[in-house]
């Protein structure tokens, strides 16, 4: 497992070329308007995306990738059983990558993604930016995973 911290950038170009020096390697995948990178030290799945409407360096979401679909749904079986209220299990394409997740919404307002990839996806004309499960309408953030 590792974190996964989703950022708000102004400018991709940018970011790219800062934490791709930050963190001393080049994102596994660059798309339209995304990036991320899978940092071995620290473990990390960093992920920006070009959003000029958000606050720049601000939160998008935050998530724990897993290695498999069971671990998520333990995951999800576990934060209900906890009192937390998820989206339930979810197979989805989004962020450029075929996944299972479920997300939870804290009180700070925060939103957390447990999931696995199972694959990575094409373009994002090949890809249906509605968010599913997490009750987002991309089509005000322009992203899937927002």
């Amino acid at each position: 497992m590792r974190l996964q911290l989703a950022l708000n950038v102004p400018v991709l170009e940018d970011a790219i070329d800062f934490y791709s020096r930050l963190f001393d390697t080049a994102p596994y995948k660059v798309k339209e308007g995304y990036a991320n990178w899978e940092i071995a030290e620290p473990p990390l799945k960093l992920v920006v995306f070009e959003n000029a409407g958000a606050e720049p360096g601000s939160i998008n979401h935050l998530g724990v990738e897993t290695e498999t679909a069971e671990e998520v749904v333990a995951a999800e079986a576990r934060l209900s059983a906890a009192g937390l209220e998820t989206t339930g299990i979810d197979d989805t394409t989004c962020c450029f990558a075929e996944k299972v997740e479920t997300w939870v919404h804290a009180p700070d307002g925060n939103r957390w993604e447990w999931y696995v990839k199972k694959a990575d996806a094409g373009s994002s004309a090949e890809i249906a930016l509605e968010s599913v499960g997490t009750g987002v309408d991309s089509a005000s953030t322009g992203v899937c995973c927002a």
